[in-house]
Parts: structure tokens; C-alpha cells; sequence
């Protein structure tokens, strides 16, 4: 087992430079895609997990693959499709006739790194199969409860364009995602860039780890010590209320929202260098952390407002507090 640098050393833990080191890393083999590299390596860092919505092509499966690669952790991943089980995603106790008994055997929910794709294709039943191990890094079966081993992250995929044969995520399961992201396509640039890395060999398949797994546990442990003023918590829930004050919206965040636009918060200022949280860390987040979690007015839709577009608004609205760094973590 690798060692903990937290334990190794009493100087802080610079999650600037391990950021740097991931998101080099992954770019190797996902280009033009930095922002959304970003905010997929903030939830890891929040212990959270990530909604990727786009059309099929775009690099999801590889940019999972990639995260998994680069932190060394264990990847798998499950195609969702309306016949899958329950059991097909977290295992089940099997009889073992040697030995005349019962024993467990794990899914592929039990990898570090797990890709649910095409998740609204599977039921109801099975999505719900993955709430407890979103919620809680464990699961329960038959009565007993397995730990997941860390550094856990669940990304899920959905398309949105088709919509035949699917199960599209309640409002309930769609809070449980930190983020909700969209790759999209890449830039002509980018893309000539995407078939000259594919001319001998695909790149992920000599992408190698930069760090260790207990690394990236370690980064999740120093992300939580970022200190967040009193201003700034007050400015996230001002937010966070405005969104549900909006006349365009019927449901506005929650509050679990509010946590997590504040441990995202964190995670954007220790991979920006900081050990104290600024109004833009907030701002960055906005988007991605409550875009998933407003339900708007009927009336609103059939004027093609959009989310977006009201969560602009609450920005431009809601007064940044004026911050200095703190005197007790400058640095």
C-alpha cells in the first residue's frame, strides 16, 4: 500500500500540482475538453459523482477510462439496458456447492472507478440499485453491508437526443449527481488533433498512472480542510433561495444543493492554488452543480427559457461578497 503523503510530510498537501499532474494526464487523451476535466476531478475531490448528457461519440467511456487510468484505480463499466437486474450491478450471494454454502460475489459495482452507461435505459428497480452506493459508498445485500473501496466515483451517460426504450431520471435521483456535464463536440482543431493521436495505436492505450489511489483520498481529505468564510456561506445559500424565489421556477434547489455548491466550492480553490474559497469559486460551479436540479414552470418552458438562462440571472442578481484572504490561511 502506497504511503499517505498527508502522513509523510507535515507540509500541506498541494492539490494545485496533483490537479496538474491528473488533468495532464487525462488531456493526453481527451483534448480540447479542460473545463469539463476540471469539474469531472472537483466531484472525485468531493466525494461525488458525475451526470455526463451528450450525444454517443463524444469521449464519455474514455474520459471514465481515463480518470481510472490516471489515479490507478480499479474500472468497470455497466451497459444499462431495460433487462438489467439489480444483481447484475451490485453481485448477490451465490451457492457454493463444495463447500454447502452461501458466499458473496460483487458486482462491478464494487471498482473504484464505475461507468453506469446509457443509465435511463435501465429500470427504475436497477437505477436504484446505484442510490446507496451514491449516497452512502456501500452496499447492502442480504442484510449485510459492504464498504466500496475508496476513492469511489460513479459516472453515469445518457443521451438526450433518443428517448425510445428509456426511463428518464426522477428529480430525486438526479440530486444525487454533484454535477451534470456535456462534453460536446470538439473543435475542428481539436478534432484533427483527436485522428493524428489515432494514427498507430489509441492513446489510452498506453496512458499510464501519474499517482496512486491513496493519493487521490488524500486530496478528497484536504479539499474539506479549505476554509469557507461566513460571507461566502451566506452568498452560496443566497443563491440557493433565489433559485426557488425565481417566478420561471417550480422547484429550486435544495439543500442539498447548498452543499454542494459549497464542497465544490472547496475543491475549485485547492485545485486553484488557494486554501480559502473566493466568490468566483462559486460562480464556476453554478451551472453544473444546480442546472440538473431546477425544475422549471410549464408555462416557462413553452416560452424556451431555459435553466441556463435563469441561473444567469440569479448571478447577475445575488451581490459577491467583497473578500480578502483570511488572515489565518493566507499564504
Amino acid at each position: 500500500m502506497a504511503e499517505n503523503p498527508a502522513e509523510k510530510s507535515r507540509a500541506p498537501l498541494d492539490v494545485t500540482a496533483i490537479s496538474r499532474r491528473i488533468i495532464a494526464n487525462v488531456e493526453q487523451v481527451v483534448v480540447g475538453k479542460r473545463s469539463q476535466i476540471i469539474q469531472v476531478l472537483v466531484a472525485w475531490y468531493c466525494e461525488g459523482h458525475v451526470l455526463l448528457e451528450d450525444v454517443p461519440g463524444v469521449a464519455k467511456t474514455i474520459l471514465a477510462r481515463a480518470f481510472a487510468r490516471t489515479v490507478g484505480c480499479t474500472f468497470k463499466r455497466i451497459q444499462c439496458t431495460p433487462d438489467l437486474l439489480p444483481t447484475d450491478v451490485t453481485g448477490g450471494s451465490i451457492f457454493n456447492q463444495k463447500q454447502s454454502e452461501f458466499e458473496f460475489r460483487p458486482g462491478p459495482i464494487f471498482a473504484q472507478v464505475v461507468l453506469a452507461d446509457e443509465i435511463n435505459r435501465a429500470t427504475p428497480r436497477t437505477q436504484a440499485a446505484l442510490l446507496e452506493a451514491m449516497a452512502e459508498s456501500s452496499v447492502t445485500i442480504d442484510g449485510q453491508t459492504h464498504r466500496l473501496l475508496p476513492p469511489f466515483l460513479l459516472i453515469a451517460t445518457q443521451n438526450p437526443v433518443d428517448h425510445e426504450g428509456t426511463f428518464p431520471l426522477p428529480e430525486a435521483q438526479l440530486d444525487r449527481f454533484l454535477v451534470k456535464l456535456s462534453l460536446g463536440y470538439p473543435s475542428l482543431d481539436d478534432e484533427a488533433q483527436m485522428l493524428e493521436m489515432l494514427k498507430r495505436e489509441h492513446p489510452l492505450e498506453k496512458l499510464q498512472p501519474v499517482l496512486a489511489a491513496e493519493h487521490l483520498a488524500a486530496c478528497q481529505r484536504a479539499v474539506r480542510a479549505v476554509h469557507v468564510d461566513a460571507k461566502i456561506r451566506r452568498y452560496i445559500t443566497e443563491i440557493v433561495h433565489a433559485t426557488r424565489a425565481h417566478h420561471d421556477v417550480r422547484l429550486g434547489g435544495s439543500p442539498r444543493a447548498s452543499i454542494a455548491l459549497y464542497r465544490t466550492a472547496q475543491a475549485v480553490a485547492a485545485i486553484r492554488g488557494r486554501n480559502y474559497v473566493e466568490p468566483d469559486d462559486v460562480k464556476q460551479m453554478v451551472q453544473s452543480v444546480l442546472g440538473h436540479r431546477i425544475i422549471l414552470q410549464p408555462e416557462s418552458r413553452l416560452q424556451n427559457v431555459t435553466v441556463a438562462e435563469i441561473l444567469t440571472d440569479v448571478l447577475d442578481e445575488t451581490k459577491a461578497p467583497l473578500m480578502e484572504a483570511p488572515a489565518a490561511v493566507r499564504t
